[in-house]
């Protein structure tokens, strides 16, 4: 039995994992989305199941305001003394010449809460990773940050100690590793085994450079020593590989004899005559970056991915008898549940009654119309990752708007500048009627504005899909439900990802979802019947 990668498929980046008994998690960063740090679960490394998040209340995780790809980055749990522990950054400024965030610690007894109020661990840097030694103390690893020429980047990984009856830090921190020639060093996680603490980091920055680098040291403090092939996990040599950007990885324990390693890796569409040789695009991944595993072999005294630093399609299961769960089937979301479905997120706010209400009028997902799409504070936005490039994904609604600042619709979704959204507008002489926006890099497109496409006087609902296929998607409405039209223009699928906007801070992945806008502030709603996604084989 193999494990087929990845194995968190769609936007799950930065995974870290951990163990408690017989029962392993993996938590991965959310950015901007809420709930924050997203929680799967598995017995067997092969068949992984949501397991909720971990930061679920506006107190816990206040992100209004934040940008684009800010929020929970890099998230580390570990399971120790009775709780579950984990230390994560909060961003608040990153399209700059230095990025601001804040550093946090929550602990829960439970994997399921309740999670405590976080624990403010500073400001001084990135991708903390909490160390628990078997003396008692517990040591906070992070990579530096601060005002620096980007011709010099920080590499620099230190370590802290930390108190938790007094719920803080030491006073002073101390450097145990500065990197390799790869440089941005990043994502530290330290490993004891066999009287070596071993020092796991992320290098090349989190695109197709990334890698994965090992150092060791006989003291937690240094110095450390680089593995003889200083990177143990990398695609950048291998441009045609469908697994890229291979990195940050976590390792874990299965058996006496057996361990593995999660990792962040991207699979890129390749448009034609796209080259693959360069340090900055060789293909596009609208499903952001995703979660895989590796099975590690120690040689030496050293962990080495069995088979070659390449990242691997399929991995031999700890278990030859284990049994894969069939493959992902269609997801039907009705709405007829008081609390929203696990694979559902809004952007940066809990989903609240200025938002929505699920009970509002019962069986149906009821949106209130906020901010545009453009907004980084209150929009109405109820959306699912994108985790296949081909898919279709339909919605069946009522609204009745006033004016054309009232909308309600579909939407493809990168980022607050890169979007596109299929909707129902208001217009006092003819009604109601059907457009198509979409924003490219903050420009704005009107496939289909005035007049748009009417809907009928006696149309109560209105059904509207987004059917995805490889390179390109395309809208379609119906009035019936059964038979279906194309709106506008195919678009480009591959516009939506991060190798796209190429800015400093790209690194979420495409969602397709819900969402109601009310410019006017004069008050509407739209009420969603249903939001349906299913993975298609091939073109339809």
């Amino acid at each position: 039995m193999n494990i087929e990668n990845p194995i968190l498929k769609g936007f799950h980046p930065d995974p870290c994992i951990c163990r408690r008994g017989d029962d392993f998690y993996i938590a991965s960063s959310t950015f901007e989305w809420f709930p924050g740090i997203r929680l799967h679960h598995s017995t067997d490394l092969v068949n992984w199941r949501p397991a909720g998040y971990v930061l679920t209340t506006a107190g816990q995780l206040d992100m209004r305001g934040n940008p684009d790809s800010g929020g929970i980055w890099a998230p580390d749990i570990s399971y120790r003394d009775g709780l579950f522990w984990v230390v994560y950054t909060n961003i608040k400024v990153v399209n700059a010449p230095w990025k601001i965030g804040y550093n946090y610690l929550v602990t829960a007894p439970d994997i399921n809460g309740p999670w405590s109020e976080p624990v403010l661990l500073g400001a001084g840097g990135i991708d903390p990773s909490l160390f628990h030694a078997d003396d008692g103390r517990k040591y906070l690893s992070y990579r530096l940050w601060g005002p620096k020429h980007h011709s010099n980047p920080h590499n620099t990984i230190v370590l802290q100690e930390y108190f938790p009856q007094q719920k803080k830090l030491a006073s002073d921190w101390r450097v145990i590793f500065e990197g390799t020639d790869l440089k941005y060093t990043e994502a530290p996680h330290i490993y004891l085994k066999d009287g070596y603490y071993y020092l796991l980091t992320a290098e090349g920055g989190t695109r197709y450079e990334h890698a994965v680098t090992v150092a060791r040291a006989r003291h937690i403090d240094g110095p450390y020593e680089l593995h003889p092939d200083w990177h143990i996990l990398t695609a950048w040599d291998k441009p045609r590989h469908p697994l890229q950007k291979a990195g940050h990885g976590s390792l874990i324990q299965f058996d006496r004899n057996r361990w593995y390693m999660v990792y962040l890796t991207s699979r890129p569409l390749k448009l034609p005559d796209t080259p693959l040789i360069t340090t900055k695009v060789r293909g596009y991944c609208p499903l952001g970056r995703e979660t895989a595993i590796a099975e590690i072999e120690w040689r030496d005294g050293w962990p080495y991915v069995a088979g070659g630093p390449l990242p691997a399609l399929s991995v031999p299961a700890p278990r030859p008898e284990t049994q894969a769960d069939p493959a992902p089937q269609a997801k039907h979301h009705d709405f007829n549940r008081t609390i929203l479905d696990d694979d559902l997120q809004t952007l940066r706010q809990p989903f609240c009654e200025e938002m929505g209400s699920l009970t509002a009028r019962p069986g149906y997902l009821r949106l209130y119309g906020n901010d545009s799409l453009l907004s980084t504070f209150l929009q109405s936005t109820v959306a699912r990752r994108w985790q296949h490039v081909h898919f279709a994904c339909e919605t069946r609604f009522q609204f009745s708007p006033h004016n054309f600042q009232q909308s309600a619709g579909l939407t493809c979704y990168y980022s607050s500048l890169n979007w596109s959204y299929c909707f129902v507008a208001g217009d006092g002489k003819q009604g109601r009627s059907i457009k198509l926006t979409q924003l490219d890099k903050g420009e704005a497109m009107y496939h289909i504005d005035e007049p748009g496409i009417p809907v009928p006087a006696g149309a109560q609902s209105i059904w509207l899909k987004v059917t995805v296929n490889g390179l390109t998607y395309r809208y379609s409405y119906s009035f019936d439900g059964d038979g279906w039209h194309d709106i506008g223009p195919a678009l480009e699928s591959w516009k939506l990802s991060d190798d796209y906007t190429l800015g400093k801070g790209c690194f979420t992945g495409a969602f397709v979802g819900l969402h109601c806008d009310d410019i006017s502030r004069h008050g509407c709603h739209a009420d969603f019947y249903c939001l349906s996604y299913r993975p298609l084989p091939q073109e339809e």
